[in-house]
């Protein structure tokens, strides 16, 4: 069955590398020269990168290669420090507004893949504006907007809904379909202040064993985004790599890579990372890479330590558990009793599919509890458009 989907992929047209934006790199890199790269990390290696002040690349593959393990307590020690030093003892919280779960895309480890015989909603004005009130009411100002990828649910629609949802929140930040540069410039000038575009994996054969079809098979688009997106001029640029779909700690290596990258370039945009791991959904899949608990405990102090002014982010993918031990290990902001089904928070989901299954499902108040607990205080705005200036 694979080797027919593989065959029907290499039918779709890729966009060619560009030179001088991140698919020229992933282009030119053998992704075995990359995964030796961290296997072959010494205890040397590690004790170097912990005694440096300002890392490279090298060090953070040392710091997630596994002779970095019995360093792990030094790691996280650090890790609290740099994170206090840099942010302050504050944790800020997001909710993700689910606009649609409409989409044409083919994609193994999600709930929306357009093969899933589900009930489909894309959000009216009405619905929206009694989304807005709901989350409102629960105290938030940063919100995330996701929707599933379709040419149905695309720019028109976006530059409608953003002027209604903006008005809300300091903060509006989107998780969509990789969008053109002018595309990205016209949603800023109406109040976006942040995209995420997760590659998912930067390994190319395997990324296209999971995106089937659909515009998300296009690998250099999606991967070239963030470029785009900083040359737009947006405020806040997110990675993601979605950890199991390859080995967890190359993936992370690249987007290490990805990161240095755009920082080079793009270096008045603020950066962050997330963390998810695959979580069960409608036609899920086995991940190919398991990355345990303390794996992730280990990768997360090493991205505060590789780089101490990123913003990361944990969401409501991870237990509870695990959520209220990493609140002082790095993070700037968690997701706080997240809906991933479009009308869910003023229950108008109508059956709609969940995009995967939330593993913390708490209210706030008790998201706000067990972060005050831990000695952090907690915060809904951590910007303002009025200091980026004109």
């Amino acid at each position: 069955m694979m080797d027919g989907a593989s065959h029907k992929i290499r039918l779709l047209e890729q966009s060619p590398a560009i030179e001088g934006q991140f698919s020229q790199f992933v282009e030119s890199t053998d992704w075995q020269v990359v995964t030796q790269t961290h296997q072959a990390k010494t205890e040397q290696d590690v004790l170097r990168a912990l005694a440096k002040s300002k890392l490279d690349v090298d060090d953070f593959a040392a710091l997630i290669s596994p002779a970095a393990e019995p360093y792990l307590l030094e790691m996280v020690t650090k890790s609290e420090q740099l994170t206090l030093q840099r942010f302050g003892n504050t944790l800020s919280l997001f909710a993700p507004l689910y606009l649609s779960n409409t989409c044409a895309n083919e994609c193994t480890y999600c709930g929306f893949s357009m093969s899933n015989a589900i009930k489909r909603l894309t959000l009216n004005e009405s619905q929206i504006n009694k989304e807005v009130a709901a989350i409102k009411s629960k105290g938030f100002d940063h919100i995330l907007l996701v929707t599933g990828e379709t040419n149905k649910v695309s720019m028109p629609y976006f530059e409608r809904m953003i002027p209604l949802i903006k008005p809300h929140f300091s903060q509006l930040s989107m998780e969509v379909q990789p969008l053109d540069m002018e595309e990205y410039k016209r949603l800023q000038g109406i109040g976006l202040d942040g995209v995420l575009v997760y590659q998912e994996t930067y390994r190319r054969t395997t990324y296209l064993e999971h995106h089937l079809r659909g515009n998300k098979s296009n690998f250099n688009y999606r991967l070239d985004a963030p470029d785009r997106i900083g040359q737009a001029g947006i405020h806040k640029i997110g990675l993601g790599v979605l950890l199991g779909l390859e080995d967890w700690r190359t993936d992370s290596l690249m987007m290490a890579h990805h990161l240095r990258h755009l920082q080079k370039r793009y270096w008045r945009s603020r950066f962050s990372v997330a963390f998810p791991r695959i979580r069960p959904c409608e036609g899920g899949i086995v991940p190919k890479s398991i990355i345990s608990d303390r794996q992730l405990v280990q990768l997360i102090a090493a991205w505060r330590l590789f780089d101490r002014d990123l913003e990361m982010s944990l969401s409501t993918r991870e237990s509870p558990t695990f959520r209220h031990h990493a609140v002082r290990m790095g993070f700037t902001t968690m997701s706080a009793e997240s809906k991933t089904q479009p009308g869910g928070y003023a229950d108008d989901a109508q059956d709609a599919l969940e995009q995967f299954e939330i593993s913390d499902e708490r209210p706030v108040a008790d998201i706000m509890t067990m972060i005050r607990e831990q000695g952090r205080d907690v915060i809904w705005k951590d910007w303002d458009p009025a200091l980026s200036g004109p």
